[in-house]
């Protein structure tokens, strides 16, 4: 019996063609995206990250992308990237707190075979990787490393002793870890070195099987080609061969502090780091994600930001080598951020002026001058979604995954074209209140 499939049209800003989203009976979603050219991007994206992880495998997520590439029953380790780049083809992967995506871009080839050949290597790769013991590589005591052959184990535990070194890395992960009291949004998205040379080869396969799974995968094609020919071919390519759906974990949401907290470490460092953070709604909210986004242009994107012209460019006495803000927005609530780098010697000034920023976000409106380029950035930025195969393939990806739809992507520049100053100070005031803030301080030892 032929497989029931159901499609719906999506309008996309941008394309000459609507994008068409497809979902299979079991739960599986094609999204295919027209873009003129001959380059062709094909992307799956799972919905699993550090959400779905505990503090016993803290980082499994990162540590199985890594594992993906080394081989199937078809094609051994280092195959399947040998002959998608030996046809000019981008391959790799990223894992982030909501979703891990592995993608391939890549020329079509003559009468499309490359781009047919890459449809089929990436699915072999998303449904069938073997994880074999060698590459992995035996677990260690991290205290005590005696590893005679290195593999993917220790090349991830170095990469996560490199990162444990970086200040910025260390101030942001403080201030992460005491935003949350329950939420696995707490955890470093790459895990500890500890975790990961001691983590058994079966949890990794454990991990794989309960959360790569129909209903959890979004595979993306952007790129010219016929739509119902790449369909069939996508649909052929991924046979899930009967593989079961789990239910979805659901986390228990960790609402705003309602007290300031302050936390405070050294490291082996020359001058102050700071970032403080906040939590904040959901990405399914489309309006509050654009709200946090245009606050964190206003106070801290560029040399025209208030944090940079009020206490950097103005300063008579400059305290700050750099401070900036960001917007990071999750499923289960996004986050704020604001992150400085300081003299040592002027914490408590630092402090004081970076709070005192803040405030002025919930206390007194913006001007006209700054609702207007703020709109003028983020419209410049959602028109760069669509600039490359790419692109498209990342911002359709993001919301299908993170907002389990895509609609948001058609509404997004009608919604932003509506905010207003009063709109901004209502969520800084709600949002933003000191009392929802928790600070992280790193400074040098001894100080």
């Amino acid at each position: 019996m032929e497989e029931k499939i159901t499609e719906r049209k999506m309008e996309y800003p941008f394309l000459e063609k609507p994008v068409l989203i497809y979902e299979r009976e079991n739960g599986h979603k094609i999204v295919l995206a027209y873009k003129p050219g001959e380059l062709v991007n094909i992307s799956t994206w799972v919905k699993t990250g550090s959400i779905n992880e505990t503090s016993e495998n803290n980082g499994v997520s990162h540590f199985l992308e890594h594992l993906m590439f080394k081989g199937t029953k078809k094609h051994k380790a280092g195959e399947f990237d040998k002959l998608l780049e030996s046809k000019g083809a981008i391959v790799n992967a990223a894992t982030w707190k909501d979703y891990t995506f592995y993608y391939v871009t890549l020329p079509k080839g003559p009468n499309d075979e490359y781009f047919k050949s890459a449809i089929e290597l990436h699915a072999d790769m998303m449904l069938n990787p073997v994880i074999p013991p060698e590459e992995i590589g035996e677990t260690f005591d991290i205290d005590n490393p005696k590893i005679k052959v290195k593999r993917e184990r220790h090349v991830v535990t170095e990469e996560i002793r490199m990162r444990e070194d970086q200040s910025w890395t260390k101030v942001y992960n403080l201030c992460n870890f005491n935003m949350y009291k329950k939420h696995p949004y707490k955890f470093d998205v790459i895990g500890t070195a500890k975790l990961i040379a001691e983590m058994p080869r079966q949890t990794v396969i454990d991990y794989y099987k309960s959360n790569y799974t129909p209903k959890n995968m979004t595979t993306i094609i952007v790129g010219e080609f016929g739509f119902d020919e790449v369909l069939s071919l996508v649909v052929k390519a991924f046979n899930f061969e009967g593989r079961e759906n789990n239910a979805m974990r659901i986390n228990e949401k960790d609402k705003p502090t309602q007290e300031m907290i302050i936390v405070e470490q050294t490291a082996d460092i020359t001058t102050g780091f700071l970032t403080a953070g906040y939590i904040c709604p959901p990405a399914e909210d489309l309006k509050s994600s654009i709200l946090a986004d245009m606050i964190a242009v206003i106070m801290g994107d560029g040399q025209s930001s208030r944090l940079y012209q009020n206490l950097i460019e103005k300063s008579s006495n400059p305290v700050f080598n750099i401070v900036t803000s960001d917007y990071y927005s999750f499923r289960d609530g996004g986050n704020f951020f604001i992150q400085a780098n300081f003299k040592a010697e002027n914490k408590d000034e630092a402090i004081k002026a970076v709070k005192e920023e803040i405030e002025k976000m919930y206390k007194d409106k913006i001007t006209a001058g700054e609702l207007k380029k703020a709109v003028k950035k983020l419209k410049v930025r959602f028109a760069e979604t669509s600039e490359t195969v790419s692109d498209i393939a990342e911002t359709i990806g993001y919301y299908m995954t993170v907002c389990d739809d895509a609609k948001s992507i058609n509404s997004y520049i009608s919604t932003l074209e509506k905010i207003s100053a009063e709109d901004i100070f209502n969520f800084a005031k709600e949002y933003l209140d000191l009392k929802h803030a928790t600070f992280a301080i790193l400074m040098p030892e001894g100080k």
